[in-house]
Formats: structure tokens, sequence, C-alpha cells
């Protein structure tokens, strides 16, 4: 008896997929859909934007499953594809581009009421270049190159958007220690 599509590994439904399988790609877009639009929210695209471009990243791997060589995960592998859409409606964008170095609002609350903290406020609360960048570098898998030419950036500025963007996020990540808020 067949194996029910839904304890297949992912390398198996992209075998299958390759073969023309839509039962088994869908089940890849079941699994991984949700973490591909919220790798493009991080990013700065709003829901109907990360859904547009989530969907278009998953045809673009449907009809490109075939090339898919194993040797990572298939959701970093739409993740990247994902990136690059992403990217290319963003270059499309001039007034987004002019925005990159615009400073978001650094009153951004980052613990919900239960103590917990949210990286995806901590992020909006990165400048736009920095939240792209370490998005792209940490959460799509890019290499810092890739988000250089994507971005059409010199590498050194990527790489200092990068670092300074996750020293920004630990900072505001960083746990308050009850005798350290009272010291001063």
């Amino acid at each position: 008896m067949a194996k029910a599509l839904t304890h297949m590994h992912d390398l198996e439904l992209v075998a299958l997929a390759a073969s023309g399988g839509r039962a088994a790609f869908g089940e890849l877009v079941r699994r991984h859909g949700s973490a591909v639009r919220v790798t493009l929210r991080r990013m700065g695209a709003q829901a109907s934007l990360a859904d547009d471009v989530a969907q278009d990243a998953f045809i673009q791997a449907f009809e490109r499953c075939a090339e898919f060589r194993g040797e990572g995960a298939f959701v970093g592998w739409v993740k990247r594809i994902a990136a690059r859409l992403y990217l290319k409606r963003v270059r499309q964008n001039a007034r987004y581009v002019a925005e990159l170095e615009t400073e978001p609002d650094q009153d951004v609350a980052i613990v919900d009421q239960n103590g917990r903290m949210d990286l995806d406020e901590a992020l909006k609360a990165l400048p736009e270049a920095e939240r792209l960048c370490v998005s792209l570098c940490h959460g799509a898998g890019l290499t810092h190159a890739e988000i250089a030419t994507a971005l059409n950036l010199p590498l050194g500025t990527v790489k200092s958007h990068v670092k300074r963007g996750l020293d920004r996020l630990r900072a505001r990540l960083q746990p308050q220690r009850e005798d350290a808020r009272h010291v001063r």
C-alpha cells in the first residue's frame, strides 16, 4: 500500500512533484507555506504581498522542482526563491528603496502581556535596511554577496547592516533583570 503523503519526507514529495505529482506538491505547500510567508513578513512585506509572493514562489518551485538537489531543506530553497521574488518587487518600487534609510518607531513593544519576547516586533524596530538584510541572511538563507547583488549595495554595507541589526536585536531582546532596572 502506498504511503500517505502526510507521512512522506520532503525529498520523497519533491521527487513525486518533479514527475508531475500535484498532490505531493500541495502537501509541501501545506507544510511550508506559513514559514515562507513569515519570512516575507519579517523582510517587510505586508500580509497580502507576502501571500502573493509566497504563491509565486511556490509556483516557481513547482515548475523547477526537478532542479532541487536535496542539499539543504526544501523550505530553505523555497524561502530563497521567495526572497529573490520579493527583492525584485522591492527594486521595482523606487519609493521603497528610498525609505531604506529611514529610522523606524523605536517605541515598538517587544514584550507581550505574558512577558514573552516577540521577534517580529523587535524586527519592526530595526531600521529598514538592517531588517531587510538580517531577514534575508538569517531568514531566507542568502549570503552577504547575494544580498549585496540583490539590493545593489556594496558588500561591506550589507555586512554592516547585518551586524548592526543583529546587535540591536540582541540588545532589544536581552531579558531585563529586575535588579538592573532599579540600579539607576
